[in-house]
């Protein structure tokens, strides 16, 4: 069995308190490897290293530490391919998932090959008599990024490139189920010039992440999970005076209104739906139609689409529509819910709990599951299920319908589909919900835009990626500066070269 390590100091480094979290093969149900926990000590002294790299890496300029992020880029792209098979054999995801997986990290990556545009400051001149303004974004120190399961490189590289392009360090503490994607990342980041120690990836449990949130070096937590943990994390680490951004849980509509393409609808659906197993914060899990013929015409045309799904493990192919959840408890308790589900009066239209795939029989796999009838006080409702099941709460009207999305306790991601642009912009500016497509069904911005839920889904103040993420990993210096009398140099004829 493969025993996997930290990446301390640029190198790996074997764990040294004795306890292992076993990291599964979800297509199979076998332990596969088994990664080290750390310790507070080990977190100690991997910080104070973090620490005095990123002194020197603050100092170097900006356009210096975007030329590792051009190489850094480059190298994630070359290796695209193994960063996926990383993905699909700890995660379970298709190849092709997995890859975009990799693929929306790199895109953030590319952002920040821009980061000198991004961290420049202000200037005023003369805002008194012979006196200056000007404000300057610096790095905050040592930051940590504790990241999920269910993204094994983007949300790893959404955390890091923008702290690192800051001049920050990083501690980063991937999710012990798929930790070896960003150990892959961080060789990468120093085959691309990243300094040892800059970056620094450290396996644990709650006990480290307690650590982390209690350690005074850092500065500054990112996180992503569920709402549960996200508001413990957000309360701990304000509680110590740090900066957070924490994203949980989320519950996402969309509205499919009588005028929508209903083919096209039909088809986002079974994407945002069941891609990933619905493993997605993004994932569409509540269908809402308008109106009982939109309702009945929208189950008819999901329905063969849904029987047509081909589940199975990563190494079956291409056309694998989507693979194992994660873990045995994650599979039981979404065939918990759909029970439920049908307990509570729900129509279970599609049932997928009984799937069985030849040579798999022990692997995590749910079939995909249609609900018709749900109302909004079923667990299958309430609870974000993180699994393969679509659930439907019909609305008469579209009042009724919005009302559902604001009403709900998360405000991750919505979606409406229609031909009207009057209800669209209407949907669009009324509903309280941080990211809303318009025929557009899993609404994740563009990486040079910015990443955020409302309410629930969302605790502190700026999202990530984008520019809120190069304001999230800096801190704002003023100075006014008045000179009285100096000594004017004599004329310099050649440029000076940037170093």
């Amino acid at each position: 069995m493969e025993e996997l390590c930290h990446w301390i100091d640029g190198k790996e480094v074997r764990g040294t308190s004795g306890r292992f979290s076993d990291v599964y093969n979800p297509a199979t149900g076998e332990v596969q490897a088994r990664v080290p926990l750390a310790t507070p000590s080990e977190l100690d002294a991997a910080v104070a290293s973090a620490a005095r790299a990123q002194l020197v890496w603050a100092a170097t300029n900006p356009q210096r530490r975007a030329r590792v992020m051009m190489k850094f880029g480059q190298l994630i792209n070359d290796n695209m391919d193994k960063l996926a098979e990383l993905v699909s054999r700890e995660h379970g995801k298709t190849l092709p998932d997995a890859r975009g997986d990799v693929q929306r990290g790199l895109e953030v990556i590319e952002v920040c090959m821009g980061a000198p545009a991004l961290l420049k400051g202000e200037f005023t001149d003369n805002g008194g008599p012979g006196i200056d303004l000007y404000s300057m974004r610096q790095p905050l120190g040592v930051v940590a990024g504790i990241t999920p399961f269910n993204f094994p490189a983007m949300i790893p590289l959404w955390k890091m490139g923008p702290a690192l392009a800051s001049g920050n360090a990083m501690i980063l503490k991937p999710s012990e189920r798929v930790p070896s994607t960003s150990i892959a990342l961080a060789k990468l980041a120093q085959e691309a010039g990243l300094p040892d120690g800059v970056l620094q990836v450290v396996n644990g449990d709650k006990e480290i992440v307690d650590a982390i949130l209690d350690h005074p070096t850092i500065q500054a937590v990112g996180f992503v999970g569920s709402t549960p943990i996200a508001q413990y994390i957000y309360g701990r680490a304000a509680n110590n005076g740090k900066r957070a951004q924490c994203f949980g849980g989320a519950k996402n509509h969309m509205l499919i209104m009588p005028d929508a393409d209903l083919d096209k609808a039909a088809d986002a659906l079974i994407g945002a739906g069941f891609g990933a197993a619905g493993e997605r914060c993004m994932a569409i899990s509540v269908a809402v139609p308008v109106g009982q013929k939109t309702a009945d015409a929208l189950i008819e045309r999901l329905i063969p689409k849904i029987e047509k799904l081909k589940v199975g493990p990563y190494t079956a192919g291409d056309d694998v529509d989507f693979g194992p959840v994660i873990t045995k408890a994650s599979q039981n308790r979404i065939n918990g819910l759909i029970a439920s589900g049908v307990e509570q009066g729900a129509k279970l239209v599609v049932d997928g709990r009984d799937l069985k795939i030849q040579g798999y029989e022990e692997g995590f796999f749910c079939g995909p599951s249609l609900f018709d009838n749900v109302t909004p006080d079923m667990d299958i409702y309430k609870e974000e299920i993180f699994g393969p099941v679509l659930t439907t709460v019909r609305a008469e009207t579209y009042e009724d319908a919005l009302s559902l999305v604001i009403d709900n306790e998360y405000g991750n991601g919505t979606a409406i589909f229609t031909a009207d642009g009057d209800t669209a912009r209407d949907f669009a500016s009324r509903v309280n919900v941080g990211m809303v497509g318009i025929n557009f069904p899993i609404p994740v911005p563009l990486s040079y835009y910015t990443f955020g839920g409302w309410k629930k889904s969302a605790f502190g103040d700026l999202n990530q990626y984008g520019p809120d993420a190069f304001r999230f990993y800096t801190k704002t210096k003023t100075v006014t500066a008045r000179w009285f009398s100096g000594i004017k140099e004599g004329a310099a004829l050649n440029f000076k070269a940037m170093d």
